[in-house]
């Protein structure tokens, strides 16, 4: 198990790398993942609203072809569910900060774009440490298959992300300049 002074210690130094990535952003950074999203077309999609300096993953959802929709938080230690999102959609706000649709029409989703703080080459990913994740996609694996797709800056890379068992891996993860899953480089 790690420590929580670990984890910690982790999240502060990916905080500060993805802020420097974040300063130099351009209108390109979603490109990859949209070309990956293409491969998933009619599937229904999750993303997420991104938050202070998220790399911003919008523009790939809003040409997405499917149903794209946003998390939710429901409570603490629950799994998130996710409503209908697009680009018009009326947004209020919701726990944690984050903009959540107004209407709450539900999306089942098949493809998952996962925000992290840091993630590694085994697919493991840092996020905030709340866990909504990793409840969510252990939630959806055990009643169907879902593609995980972290998305992220290339400086949120690190050796070695500290795990826990209950930590869920990435299939995919996109960043600015590659896509690759857990087994090796794709593109």
């Amino acid at each position: 198990m790690t420590s929580p002074e670990v984890k910690a210690a982790a999240r502060a130094a990916a905080f500060a790398r993805r802020k420097v990535a974040f300063a130099t952003r351009n209108a390109s950074d979603s490109r990859l993942l949209g070309e990956v999203l293409q491969d998933h077309s009619g599937k229904a999609l999750a993303g997420y609203m991104p938050m202070r300096t998220e790399i911003d993953c919008l523009p790939a959802m809003a040409a997405h072809r499917g149903s794209v929709g946003v998390p939710v938080i429901l409570g603490p230690a629950r799994p998130l569910v996710f409503h209908r999102w697009h680009e018009n959609a009326r947004m209020v706000p919701g726990d944690f900060g984050a903009l959540i649709p107004e209407s709450a029409d539900a999306v089942d989703p098949d493809v998952l774009i996962v925000p992290l703080l840091a993630f590694d080459r085994r697919g493991f990913r840092l996020g905030y440490g709340g866990g909504f994740y990793d409840r969510t996609l252990e939630k959806l694996r055990a009643r169907k298959s879902i593609l995980a797709i972290g998305f992220a800056y290339e400086v949120q890379e690190m050796d070695e992300v500290p795990i826990e068992p209950t930590d869920q891996p990435l299939d995919l993860i996109v960043t600015e300049r590659e896509v690759f899953a857990p087994s090796g480089r794709l593109r």
